[in-house]
């Protein structure tokens, strides 16, 4: 997707979901560094491809420090979607 669709990319809603259950909602304006920050260091030391998926942190909501904790499981299908952009999904598989 063009940057020219997303306005402002320091104005969307970002939702993790596991097994269709929300786990994290958080928003990016939220987040310690602007994307375009991000982008930019980045590009500095590596060529960004079309395709490329950033990973920076995570919203309030991790499995780890609910009670109780909740962790993958093998099966589990993780959700991750950015309004405007998208949803990328992947299964867990037993490593």
């Amino acid at each position: 997707m063009p940057a020219s669709e997303i306005p402002d990319p320091q104005s969307l809603a970002v939702r993790c979901r596991v097994n269709g259950e929300t786990m994290q909602d958080g928003h990016t304006r939220d987040m310690i560094f602007p994307v375009r920050t991000l982008i930019s260091e980045l590009s500095k030391g590596t060529t960004l491809v079309p395709g490329t998926v950033i990973l920076t942190g995570t919203p309030s909501g991790v499995g780890a420090g609910r009670t109780p904790p909740v962790f993958l499981q093998a099966g589990d299908s993780v959700e991750v979607e950015i309004d405007g952009i998208g949803v990328l999904r992947n299964g867990v598989t037993a490593g």
